[in-house]
């Protein structure tokens, strides 16, 4: 198992020092605030991936327009 480059025995370690950082009692709020800023981050380059097509399909559209007028 490799997430971002990162093995199962640094999971680990990352995990065990939250639980002694931030304890038990937060630790599940830590784990739900990340994962909707993940969930967010992931909307949000999605939407942005496709203005990107839609601009470009655009563009391209544009510019067979302009070549079938030239003709």
């Amino acid at each position: 198992m490799n997430i971002f480059g990162v093995g199962l025995p640094e999971i680990a370690v990352i995990a065990a020092l939250a639980l002694v950082i931030f304890g038990p009692k937060r630790l599940p709020d830590l784990g739900r605030t990340i994962g909707k800023t993940l969930k967010g981050l992931q909307s949000a380059s999605s939407e942005f991936e496709r203005e990107i097509q839609n601009a470009m399909t655009e563009e391209e559209s544009s510019n067979e327009n302009i070549v079938d007028k030239e003709n």
